[in-house]
């Protein structure tokens, strides 16, 4: 007799499955075309039977692992047919971007420097099945990879199916190939959400070395769902891996930032860094001999740093009546005291050591802030052609400020790259594009002139279309020198 639902009462089946998830978890898991596999040697651990726990060292295994390695060393035999003669360095490449890699792999073996790929994130939403050449006989692959043949018609028909094994099978052929591509100062971004990022954070891993993982950069996407059952999606992850991180050296991004100018003495400057810093390191506690106080005269501006506290006990107190010792003659003559900032409970101190600080007096600012505390910074000094001056007679400048890449892309909407290839075929061809900026940030951060880019999952061609831009920006000129991009 069939175990069907009668009547709104859960089947046998049902209750079975529950039964395993609530007090097995992780030993039954069901696929996205709700096949069930269970995990014998994880069932039997929790059962108290750990002889098919292995211990031989930490990795990614999955079913099909050995077809998917020789599906990336198998011989290619295509070749590629131009479709017209052209003169342009830029490349699109029509058909398996698994035998275009390996054809490329002929003549761009360590010569490209940025690869960015979005590959399909085997989804329900998606269209994605595996689906590489099993050409070879049976016989032949059966010898190979000493699979029975039982096992190798398991495999197949896994890999026909929305499972973590068939999609990791797909990929890991595809980034082996980009790896050997990439120069020794290359860098590899991978577009991909929740379902598999911790399949491909192992998988490469093991391809790229972990010691090469640069960060799990965060895209705020936007276009959250209302009617999610838990958490609203507005993000996807962008993981980056370097081929020899020892190697690689990102390009710092820039901004522009307006800032208030001072002038005095005939001279223009700006604040800069404060001479105060956060964290653990930045009590007094931590560096006792940095805590000196600034003696400073409101009415003739003059100042003195002055070490007028017990360094000894402020490796251990936070009392700043026990640590500090007032110089009262100095307090007579109209000498105010100013201390480093408190850090929480903890007292302050200085990033610079009282000598730096006497001998470079000439480029220090002492000023009130809004809540008429004193703040003490090291003077920028301009050229006068950098200065302006608004219509209230103030001046100001505006200066290009770099940093390191944040990790957290914002101001970016998924809907954008939507918009872009709507507009341009007037009709939606491609569901869910990456916006041209998103890219165009990627290369920015990671490339220079003359270097090449490979995106061998091409869909609409947003990768092509941020690098067409970026040859036309100031930044930039990737397409001269040799540069240009690679699609398959």
């Amino acid at each position: 007799m069939q175990n069907k639902e009668i009547g709104g009462e859960k089947s046998v089946n049902e209750k079975n499955v529950e039964i395993f998830n609530r007090y097995f978890p992780g030993c039954l898991s069901i696929e996205n075309d709700n096949q069930l596999t269970l995990n014998a040697g994880r069932l039997k651990a929790l059962l108290g039977d750990f002889s098919e726990i292995k211990e031989e060292g930490y990795g990614l295994d999955f079913v099909g692992k050995k077809i998917a390695l020789n599906q990336a060393f198998k011989k290619n035999h295509k070749i590629l047919k131009p479709l017209n003669e052209s003169t342009s360095k830029h490349i699109l490449i029509k058909g398996d971007n698994l035998d275009a890699l390996k054809i490329l792999k002929q003549s761009y073996s360590e010569k490209i420097k940025m690869i960015y790929i979005d590959p399909p994130y085997n989804t329900k939403n998606d269209n994605f099945i595996y689906s590489d050449d099993f050409s070879q006989s049976n016989e032949e692959t059966l010898k190979q990879l000493d699979y029975s043949k039982e096992k190798l018609d398991y495999i197949k028909n896994l890999f026909g199916s929305k499972c973590h094994s068939g999609w990791l099978s797909f990929m890991y052929p595809r980034l082996l190939l980009a790896k050997d591509l990439l120069k020794q100062d290359g860098v590899i971004f991978i577009s991909i959400d929740d379902n598999e990022c911790a399949q491909l954070k192992l998988l490469c891993d093991e391809i790229f070395g972990e010691r090469n993982f640069l960060s799990s950069l965060t895209w705020l996407k936007g276009n959250a769902q209302n009617d999610a059952q838990y958490f609203q999606n507005n993000y996807e992850n962008i993981i980056v891996y370097a081929k020899h991180v020892e190697a690689l050296s990102l390009n710092r991004m820039t901004s522009k930032k307006e800032v208030k100018v001072f002038y005095e003495n005939d001279k223009y400057y700006y604040e800069g860094a404060g001479l105060t810093t956060g964290g653990a390191g930045g009590t007094l506690n931590a560096r006792a001999n940095l805590g000196y106080s600034i003696y400073y005269n409101p009415k003739t501006l003059d100042f003195l740093g002055i070490d007028d506290y017990d360094k000894e006990l402020a490796k251990s107190s936070n009392d700043e009546n026990l640590v500090y010792n007032d110089r009262q003659d100095l307090l007579k003559q109209g000498y105010e005291i100013i201390r480093p900032p408190k850090k929480g409970v903890g007292l302050g101190r200085w990033t610079w050591a009282l000598d730096t600080f006497n001998s470079n007096k000439n480029i220090i600012s002492i000023k009130k802030n809004s809540r008429n505390e004193y703040v003490i910074c090291k003077k920028e000094f301009l050229d006068k052609n950098q200065v302006k001056q608004n219509e209230n007679g103030e001046f100001y400048a505006i200066l290009d400020k770099s940093s390191p890449a944040r990790n957290v892309i914002e101001n970016i909407g998924g809907g954008n790259g939507t918009k872009e290839v709507n507009d341009l075929f007037n009709q939606k061809i491609f569901n869910n594009p990456k916006p041209t900026k998103l890219i165009s940030r990627l290369i920015e951060l990671s490339t220079n002139e003359g270097d090449i880019i490979l995106d061998f999952f091409a869909g609409s061609g947003t990768t092509a279309h941020a690098v067409l831009e970026s040859n036309k920006s100031d930044y930039q000129k990737l397409s001269e020198g040799g540069g240009g991009y690679l699609m398959a």
